[in-house]
């Protein structure tokens, strides 16, 4: 079982982001790989840290956090949002290195001095999918133009920040000297610099490029969800890091069906004959056609509920449901027979109204959709 956020930073709910950073600062310059060389659990709890900072210091995931626990984003099928182990060291430097200020490197795996590396810029693209990608979950395959280092470039070590991509800065203050960093402007903290490079590459050593990316997008989103692709932005000058690709869903509005949350509505209508007779009929459905059996007399306005046939809940475990609207179609225009027919009805006891205690008014109904 996942431990707990606030038991693996050493800290309450009511925290304050002020002491959730520095509870991170502390846990994680205690497994920081440069005091803990070779150490898997040091690392595996360096991680861990990382993955409790990165949903305590977000409001709007720590609310969520807070409600549902992990399973509030143990759904989202790897795009980020709470998963700091499928983060590597790089991602991790890359989101908190200015939290361990001037104590160490922001760097890991022997970049040159330890420098912190820089991340390239996110790509955003918007992906349309239709309600039946979005009930059975989808893999959507996507031209992406990134930067990429171009074929040839060279790089070589900033000789203002020695490959550092910060310079310290000391000055006098009445209570002393202050050291500060700031990024290199001469690198823009990449702590590299071009030493050559092909012609058709921009001044950092770049090129755009055409790649086909494949993303998994997990059942259950929600229109202007946004889900993150890592590694799949521009590249970085020199030997950063890839930025992400932000993935944007657009739902496409379906012919038949109105979703609400995990719930779909259906409006069926039905003649005044089969309201009478009962009839046997078959609906549309996320994951193809329902038969359903209405009963002699149905009265329009019913709802019928069928479990477990609409949208899968994107953060928990079941379905929504699929409620399906009765509607009586009355004819607009009668033949000279029908029309003898039901004015003989009229006064005919069977088809006065006879609404029964069960049964209940349009209000109950859209209260009982509601509560």
């Amino acid at each position: 079982m996942k431990k707990d956020f606030y038991e693996i930073l050493g800290i309450t709910k009511s925290a304050s982001p002020d002491e959730i950073k520095k509870a991170y600062r502390k846990k994680a310059l205690e497994f920081h790989p440069d005091k803990n060389p070779g150490d898997a659990k040091a690392e595996e709890n360096f991680k861990a840290c990382a993955e409790a900072y990165e949903v305590l210091s977000d409001a709007s995931k720590k609310a969520k956090y807070d409600q549902y626990g992990h399973q509030a984003f143990d759904g989202g099928g790897g795009f980020g949002g709470g998963g700091g182990h499928h983060m590597n060291m790089d991602d991790i430097f890359s989101q908190f290195g200015d939290i361990f200020g001037g104590g160490f490197g922001g760097g890991f795996g022997g970049n040159s001095g330890g420098a912190r590396r820089v991340k390239g810029s996110n790509l955003r693209i918007k992906v349309k999918l239709t309600l039946e990608e979005i009930a059975n979950g989808v893999e959507k395959k996507v031209k992406v133009k990134r930067k990429i280092q171009a074929p040839g470039v060279k790089y070589k070590t900033c000789s203002t920040c020695n490959g550092q991509g910060q310079v310290l800065r000391v000055t006098n203050t009445i209570l002393g000297r202050m050291q500060t960093s700031a990024t290199c402007s001469s690198c823009g903290g990449a702590g590299q610099t071009i030493e050559s490079k092909p012609n058709n590459a921009d001044a950092y050593g770049m090129i755009l490029e055409d790649e086909t990316v494949s993303i998994k997008i997990p059942a259950g989103v929600v229109d202007g969800m946004q889900l993150k692709v890592s590694g799949k932005g521009n590249d970085a000058p020199g030997n950063g890091i890839a930025g992400d690709l932000i993935v944007a869903i657009e739902e496409l509005e379906h012919e038949f069906l109105k979703r609400e949350g995990e719930n779909l509505h259906f409006d069926l209508y039905i003649s005044f004959s089969e309201a009478v007779l009962g009839v046997s009929k078959e609906i549309e459905a996320v994951n193809g056609k329902v038969r359903i059996k209405l009963e002699e007399g149905i009265q329009s306005g019913k709802i019928l509920r069928l479990k477990g046939k609409g949208i899968p809940s994107l953060n928990s475990y079941g379905n929504g449901d699929l409620l399906v609207h009765i509607n009586v179609w009355t004819p607009k225009t009668l033949s000279k027979e029908q029309r003898i027919f039901f004015e003989n009805s009229l006064t005919d006891e069977n088809f006065i109204p006879h609404p029964e205690k069960g049964d209940k008014s349009f209000f109950d109904k859209v209260k009982d959709m509601f509560s």
